[in-house]
């Protein structure tokens, strides 16, 4: 398979790291970590005029018609500078469930200003009690004159606090874990009735908790088919986790390098000990590990071509549980050879491995995959 990029891809990635690497060094990050928002709108706005913000939508819906590929360029390079604003939520996540959800006349509404960076938006999907099971949704919406009146809880949505609207999945009729009556309900945030409280994650990101209490939603409000939602969000999912195992990727390279430029550096007794044969190995599995979780991010990436649901989705817990463990092993290893300095809060190295840490669990640990895997009857039928 040919793996050479387009020269608009290469274009593509030579301006994000360019970009990134003009405005985006690790004080500049620590300082937007700092600021009450924990992100920066210049550089937000910055990513608008890249066209990043409108990259994955079709230019019909005002977007400029990038793929899973210039998606897993992106995010290799905000791996690699640790980017903390919310673009794998936002503009991944929430995208997707834009692309596969809405309707014509929402999306020509909605994306444009999400691509221009004037209008911020999250998903709230997650129960209190979900487990990162998607069809566990027990927020519930009552139908009600006119439209739906939404009450329930979601719990760590990415920065939930600063977003203007909020797509909220509701349960609008059956048990909870039912693959059925699930809907996406599209509420102001600022609406009566949503109270949000917000984190931090351990990798310095901010979150929410939300909780509606008789939120009222128009019909013009609802995306897609109210109790037909959940083929739309796994499919969001895995668009997401294969982001995610792109930007994992990046922050393996950028610790990996770290490592081993330290490794040259850093003398004791008279000599560099990257000269110790010891420290040589443990590098050199490093460097394996990496190239494995390289293969594993561009399989992700071609997985989401595959038009059978539950194939993609088996390939997307493959590499999840995969990139999972590569991740837990590069950072500790990372962690391990450079020794205290690693773990101090003014070397790049210790945020890498807190980055890396929360990408183990983000989306599904290793167990849950795992589990899905075994338990995926296309994965059975197979045997």
């Amino acid at each position: 398979m040919d793996f050479t990029l387009t020269e608009e891809q290469q274009l593509l990635k030579d301006s994000v790291t360019r970009f990134l690497g003009d405005t985006y060094d690790f004080a500049a990050r620590t300082t937007i970590l700092a600021t009450p928002e924990g992100q920066s709108a210049a550089v937000w706005a910055g990513f608008a005029d890249l066209g990043l913000l409108g990259l994955p939508f079709s230019e019909t819906d005002g977007g400029f018609g990038g793929g899973a590929v210039e998606i897993m360029l992106v995010m290799e390079a905000m791996g690699r500078a640790l980017v903390v604003e919310p673009y794998l939520a936002e503009i991944v996540l929430t995208g997707a469930i834009l692309r596969h959800a809405a309707s014509v006349e929402q999306r020509a509404a909605l994306i444009p200003a999400l691509a221009a960076g004037e209008c911020r938006m999250a998903f709230a999907h997650a129960d209190p009690e979900a487990r990162w099971h998607l069809a566990h949704v027990g927020t519930h919406a009552a139908r009600v004159r006119g439209g739906y009146k939404i009450t329930g809880e979601k719990v760590h949505v990415p920065f939930g606090a600063q977003a203007h609207r909020l797509i909220v999945s509701a349960r609008t009729s059956g048990l909870i874990g039912a693959r059925t009556g699930i809907g996406l309900f599209l509420v102001e945030a600022d609406a009566p009735g949503v109270t949000r409280i917000e984190h931090r994650t351990q990798d310095g990101a901010r979150i929410a908790d939300i909780t509606l209490s008789d939120v009222f939603v128009p019909d013009e409000a609802v995306l897609g088919d109210t109790a037909g939602a959940l083929p739309a969000i796994e499919r969001a999912y895995d668009e997401v986790i294969a982001a995610l195992a792109s930007e994992a990727f990046g922050v393996m390279d950028e610790a990996v390098s770290m490592t081993v430029e330290y490794l040259k550096t850093r003398q004791q007794f008279g000599v560099a000990i990257g000269s110790f044969q010891a420290l040589q190995h443990r590098a050199a599995e490093m460097f394996v590990v990496l190239e494995e979780a390289r293969s594993m991010a561009a399989y992700a990436t071609m997985a989401l071509s595959e038009t059978d649901a539950a194939a993609r989705s088996c390939a997307i817990s493959a590499v999840k549980a995969h990139i999972a463990c590569a991740a837990r092993f590069i950072g500790q290893q990372a962690i391990q050879l450079h020794g205290g300095i690693g773990v101090t809060m003014e070397y790049k190295v210790g945020h890498l491995f807190k980055r890396l840490t929360v990408i183990e669990q983000q989306f599904g640990d290793r167990d849950h995959h795992l589990d899905l895997l075994a338990n995926a009857e296309s994965l059975l039928e197979s045997l």
